[in-house]
């Protein structure tokens, strides 16, 4: 296997190897990928098991002694990296959310960057370097964050849209922080000032052109070429519109990552992006742990040995300001103190921007190649301790929030106990319906939801609505659930619903529960966990369009009642086991 026959061959070989096993291995044991790269990249990188390949030859089969051969391909994963997290950055998204992204991101990512900055400055760091690395380490790793919020299913939580937000502003504010380390990169010679305002007013101008006219051009170009619904055309045409405008904006003066970012910004506003999501899905964990998997190779771990306390003053103090800050910008913005300090550990880490900037800030001398290794050794600590600062983050917003709920209850006066009272667990426009029911026959009832913001909105309203997860044993026995009429669920997420099922019919065997379900698939696994009636929106939706219908074609109401009756005994029937 020759290198002149095809260039880097054993390297990519091998990239392709350690991903088809790692891939599947990390997914199995729960292990975050973007760590799980970072982790393999430092052992058989040059810092790692590289070091030995020059005794023993053989493990240059199996290790990366030389960058060399996977420089190419980090590049090209770093132009992916960008366009996903384009793609992420419609303007109607930003819109949507626009009080947490342009209010508490952009406090977030200020404050953040004034204090690291500052931190860097008074130990002696020149401004130019101080104000590039407190931008840079004030972003956090949206790839981290999402996987961990999504895996506790809490990306649709108030505190999930509100780290989601905040995440987004952050990947916004990669545009003027690569044009910011242009400007201080050349700005040795001269005024600085000028040349800032010289470069910025050109690259306005750049992205402005970049964005406008290849605004006309794309979406009329998808539009033709993708008419025959072919696969590969589609494929060509965003690897053409990626590759297309990183190019003209190298061209122009700007990083390639920029135009990157901005060719997945113009396939955001287009018709054509959840189809492009589906047609890049497959390769977006493998060029994502080609990237970190590089970066992790390039990451000389023997510094932690060498400046043990530096490095754990530098990851000590990174995690502390973020946390800090990010909390205080979430409790202004209505989160209760505990939810806000989940939010704030959560968001405390380095994000993987972190590796692309100071590659760049590195390549325009603002920083040395010693401080650099010591930022990307900070931030790869920072991403590997982010689960376990979820994980205390968790704990606290768990206990802030139970003492919240007893205090509540306490407060509200005591939950009617006496016998006959409901509760219901979700409080959205299912819940509400029920307890507007429930009112108007006068029965009492006590409703959880885990919205803060609508649970205060509907308090204010009169409606006996408390903060808190009812699927908690400690809380439904502060409530004295066991000796509640019914038990109802009317929460829409089929995960949490099915957790609130098995806790419930574990702590109170004998209550009566009843469950909402979106389909039969997810009415049989709640019936099958305990539910004593589970009804699934789409029969009931089927049901009642029958109704209609079969009223409509002159069959009377009585017997039209009674074919809709026993279509729903007979699907209750199956559901038993």
């Amino acid at each position: 296997m020759q290198d002149h026959a095809f260039p880097f061959l054993r390297e990519i070989l091998l990239f392709l190897t350690l991903a088809g096993i790692l891939m599947p291995l990390l997914q199995r044991l729960r292990i975050n990928q973007v760590l799980g790269f970072l982790a393999v990249g430092a052992v058989v990188g040059p810092f790692g098991l590289g070091l030995l390949a020059e005794r023993y030859p053989t493990l240059a089969y199996f290790t990366f002694p030389r960058l060399d051969g996977v420089n190419v391909l980090a590049e090209l994963g770093v132009l992916f990296l960008m366009f996903m997290i384009g793609l992420e950055l419609s303007a109607a998204r930003l819109w949507a959310m626009r009080r947490w992204v342009f209010g508490g991101g952009t406090a977030q990512v200020l404050v953040s960057a004034a204090l690291l900055g500052g931190a860097l400055a008074l130990f002696g760091l020149g401004w130019r370097a101080a104000v590039v690395l407190g931008l840079v380490l004030s972003l956090s790793s949206t790839a981290v964050v999402m996987q961990l919020m999504a895996a506790r299913q809490t990306t649709t939580s108030t505190l999930g849209q509100a780290a989601f937000a905040i995440l987004m502003l952050q990947d916004l504010a990669v545009v003027p922080l690569l044009i910011l380390i242009g400007v201080l990169s050349g700005s040795g010679d001269g005024n600085p000032a000028m040349l800032a305002a010289t470069t910025i007013a050109k690259a306005g101008l750049a992205i402005a052109l970049i964005y406008l006219v290849g605004g006309r051009i794309v979406r009329p170009l998808f539009r033709n070429l993708v008419r025959h619904h072919q696969s590969d055309v589609f494929m060509a045409l965003i690897l053409l519109t990626t590759l297309g405008i990183a190019g003209i904006s190298a061209a122009a003066g700007l990083s390639m990552a920029l135009g990157a970012l901005i060719a997945g910004v113009l396939l955001a506003e287009t018709e054509f992006k959840h189809e492009i999501e589906l047609m890049i899905e497959p390769f977006r964990g493998l060029l994502m742990g080609l990237f970190f998997m590089t970066v992790g190779m390039g990451t000389d771990v023997s510094q932690i040995a060498r400046a043990p306390l530096l490095l754990a003053a530098m990851l000590l103090t990174l995690v502390t300001l973020k946390t800090a800050v990010t909390s205080v910008v979430l409790r202004r913005g209505g989160l209760p103190w505990g939810r806000a300090v989940e939010g704030g550990l959560l968001l405390a880490q380095g994000g993987e921007f972190a590796f692309i900037a100071v590659g760049y800030a590195l390549a325009g001398h603002l920083i040395d190649g010693a401080l650099e290794q010591q930022v990307m050794l900070v931030v790869t600590l920072s991403l590997f301790i982010t689960p376990l600062l979820a994980r205390l983050g968790k704990n606290i917003g768990d206990a802030s929030t139970l003492r919240q709920q007893g205090a509540a209850v306490q407060v509200d006066g005591p939950a009617p106990h006496a016998g006959g009272h409901v509760i219901i667990a979700g409080y959205g426009r299912v819940g509400q319906m029920l307890g507007k029911l429930l009112a108007t026959q006068h029965l009492p009832y006590l409703a959880f939801e885990a919205d803060a913001v609508l649970v205060a909105a509907l308090r204010k309203q009169g409606h006996p609505v408390h903060f808190g997860d009812a699927a908690r044993a400690e809380l439904l026995r502060r409530v004295q659930a066991g000796q509640a009429r019914a038990i109802v669920l009317t929460m829409d997420h089929p995960q949490s619903s099915l957790q609130a099922v098995q806790g419930i019919r574990r702590e109170f065997p004998d209550v009566p529960l009843f469950a909402r379900a979106r389909d039969e698939q997810q009415a049989r696994l709640l019936k099958a966990a305990g539910a004593t009636l589970v009804v699934p929106e789409t029969l009931e939706a089927s049901l009642q369009l029958s109704a209609f219908v079969l009223e409509a074609m002159g069959l009377d109401q009585a017997a039209s009642d009674a074919l809709i009756d026993r279509e729903r005994s007979l699907f209750n029937a199956a559901l038993s086991p």
